[in-house]
């Protein structure tokens, strides 16, 4: 893109950012808001109180936090090791999940009931 082309960009995404900043200048309800925001830090300024004063008052947690709160990892429970023990043949399994090779053998040829009764821990 030519200099002169990026000029001529830039220059009409201006013109539409006045022209959206003058019809914002004249709503209603933006007017409020800067009539409450002069308002308040007038009220806070003769009490000799700051905003973060105010946050602490109102949401006393919200004072602890840091400006950019860390994402908190969940701590997930670690697996306990399960132990079964064949009374056929005396072998011993022992693992964290059901996927487990010899024990899905062992539920398929005995039957899941049976197989979680010979579970020893």
């Amino acid at each position: 893109m030519s200099r002169l082309a990026e000029f001529r960009k830039l220059e009409q995404q201006l013109a539409e950012q006045l022209a959206e900043l003058e019809s914002m200048k004249s709503d209603s309800g933006l007017k409020n808001e800067m009539e409450f925001e002069r308002k308040l830090r007038a009220l806070l300024g003769e009490y000799g109180f700051s905003l973060k004063n105010i946050i602490g008052i109102l949401d006393p947690a919200a004072g602890r936090r840091t400006s950019t709160p860390t994402p908190v990892k969940a701590a997930h429970k670690a697996r306990e090791v399960k132990i079964y023990k064949n009374p056929n043949s005396g072998e011993v399994i022992e693992t964290k999940g059901g996927n487990h090779r010899q024990l899905k053998e062992w539920k398929t040829e005995f039957g899941a009931d049976v197989v979680d009764s010979w579970r020893t821990q």
